[in-house]
């Protein structure tokens, strides 16, 4: 009974668990928010939130970066902490300046902030053995 309360009998996968972090976070990015930027691009780019005041059409180019490239990276397992620190600073100011901090309610950033918090868990961890850092 107590390694069927402790699970036991399923063996820890850290690296697995990290695989699957890595690619189900870098593809919801990707096709759920980067490729909607990167294929509208020329429409988005003069009305696109510009928290950073560098201009729209540069704040919109960041986040392509962040999440078409960064998210591809991340689901192979190159650069990871490098790509999860730049995708959960991407997504940090976007967590502040497009939902205010709020987790809950209208226009909420729950999504956002879940990504951070992905993000900074693989910046510390890793992308693990089944990455392409981990090849090596």
């Amino acid at each position: 009974m107590n390694s069927f309360v402790r699970l036991g009998f399923i063996p820890p996968g850290y690296d697995l668990g990290l695989l699957l972090l890595r690619v189900c976070f870098g593809f919801s990015l990707f096709w759920g928010h980067g490729l909607s930027k990167i294929t509208n691009f020329s429409q988005l780019a003069s009305r696109f939130s510009d928290p950073l005041h560098i201009g729209s059409r540069w704040s919109l180019t960041l986040a392509v970066f962040a999440e078409v490239l960064c998210a591809l990276l991340l689901m192979i397992g190159l650069g990871t902490r490098w790509v999860a620190l730049i995708i959960a600073i991407e997504l940090g100011v976007a967590f502040a300046s497009a939902h205010h901090f709020r987790l809950t309610g209208e226009h909420d950033g729950e999504k956002a902030f879940l990504y951070v918090v992905a993000m900074l868990v693989l910046f510390i961890a890793g992308g693990g053995r089944y990455s392409a850092d981990g090849k090596g």
